[in-house]
């Protein structure tokens, strides 16, 4: 099937190179010149485990990315449209969406064929029938339906582990507003072995996508809740009592030979400094936002943005509690990213952390495998030191914190051991022993 895709950032771009790897003639769309032309010499923009090697095997091939959007849809048979979304105070902006679609559909004008046009894009319900198909019809004279279909396909892509996930679903959500339309996306994912394909309306694909997103991001808010009073209480640790309630069985099931499984979503369970990125912060308020405009507030969600607005706020108060002044103290921070396995620091927790540390005087240094090139578009230069290797980020510091779980920092304890004064370790993802450290807090404890 011959498929263009409309803007490469991590959903586009991961998108794109899965579905050309399984056979698909993929043309990728964008207007930034530079990500076309480093996509066609097959190196990726972005940091995404396993991507450099799907453009590697296919660009040139089934795989090609220009700047010019009439060529790349006249030559298609069904469009993705994956331009972001971001939130702009009370409500998704659809401006990207709302151009790419105009777009389309005055190539549609002049294209005899039927063609299909799906937003993969995250929108709010009601957006790609209400919004995008309107569009669609006044640009190109047509009639959705009998002239052209319209679809919503919204992507469940954790960054970091977007190839696998693409090319492993656990479920397939196919919107689509007649028959033709959903056939048309069954067709592009049918190589892919998945034994739940959902088809549905495209509002109610909208919906699934945000109330998966609000789901895991309400397990955060919870966990994190149940750690303030941990440490109001005193006494308790939050990663022992987590522990205790995953055990669970209906949250780790027992199998027959007596091997308890446990399922990655019980890791939303756990407390933190907080989640980020470009879609839990972004899609929660959303759907708050989207749910007032409705006449339903979404209380519980409120409450989860929140509780996590403060997060990142409780790694000052914890140093705060060793440092009453932290001017001149030597601050290590460990994980820019907002997840491991990604350089995206979009809506970070280690943004305001060290932001607020830069405010109150303190000596930063800042260490993370892959996100310091995006650190430095944030923080600039002066006020923080940047270093290559987490040894070096080791060396001089008076307290280290821990806002990223990059696998590599477990390597901390080692590292510490060879330095004549420990310093102060802030863990804010709780993910090393409290024990293997001569001075230690956390979130939670």
């Amino acid at each position: 099937m011959k498929i263009s895709v409309i803007g490469t950032g991590y959903v586009g771009l991961v998108s794109g190179a899965c579905l050309a790897d399984i056979g698909h003639d993929v043309t990728c769309v964008d207007v930034d010149r530079r990500k076309v032309d480093m996509i066609n010499q097959g190196r990726a923009p972005i940091y995404e485990k396993g991507l450099e090697e799907l453009l590697a095997r296919n660009v040139g091939r089934r795989l090609r990315a220009t700047p010019d959007l009439a060529p790349a849809v006249l030559a298609t048979e069904l469009s993705l449209i994956s331009v972001g979304t971001p939130f702009k105070g009370d409500a998704i902006d659809l401006s990207y969406v709302e151009t790419v679609s105009r777009q389309i559909g005055e190539v549609l004008a002049g294209k005899a064929d039927y063609h299909v046009v799906v937003v993969k894009s995250t929108v709010v319900p009601g957006t790609t029938e209400e919004v995008v198909l309107p569009i669609l019809e006044r640009a190109s004279g047509k009639s959705a339906g009998p002239d052209f279909g319209v679809g919503m396909n919204p992507e469940f892509l954790r960054e970091g582990e977007a190839v696998s996930d693409f090319e492993n679903p656990d479920r397939i959500v196919l919107g689509g507003i007649d028959a033709r339309s959903l056939d048309a996306l069954a067709e592009v994912y049918a190589p892919y072995q998945c034994l739940d394909v959902i088809r549905t309306s495209p509002k109610t694909a909208e919906m699934i996508k945000y109330t998966a997103n609000s789901l895991l991001a309400t397990m955060i808010s919870f966990s994190n809740e149940i750690a303030g009073l941990c440490t109001a209480f005193g006494g308790i640790d939050v990663v022992e009592v987590m522990r205790g309630v995953h055990l669970d069985k209906r949250l780790s099931p027992i199998l027959a030979d007596g091997q308890r499984i446990r399922p990655a979503f019980t890791t939303f369970l756990e407390a933190g400094c907080g989640f980020g990125g470009s879609c839990f912060p972004k899609d929660v308020e959303a759907l708050i936002a989207h749910g007032k405009r409705h006449g339903n507030p979404m209380q519980l969600l409120d409450a989860v943005m929140r509780i996590n607005r403060r997060q990142p706020h409780k790694i000052l108060e914890l140093l705060e509690k060793y440092f009453p002044s932290l001017e001149g103290r030597q601050v290590s921070v460990l994980g820019l990213a907002f997840k491991p396995g990604t350089d995206d620091m979009r809506e970070s927790p280690a943004i305001p952390v060290v932001r607020s540390l830069m405010d109150r005087g303190a000596a930063v240094s800042a260490y993370d495998p892959v996100a310091v090139n995006e650190a430095r578009k944030i923080f600039g230069e002066r006020g923080i030191q940047y270093c290559d290797t987490l040894a070096t980020a080791l060396e001089t510091a008076e307290a280290v914190v821990l806002m990223t779980r990059w696998p590599e920092f477990e390597r901390l304890p080692a590292l510490l051991a060879r330095l004549e004064t420990q310093p102060l370790v802030v863990d804010g993802r709780r993910m090393l022993d409290k024990r293997s450290f001569a001075r230690y807090d956390g979130i939670g404890l």
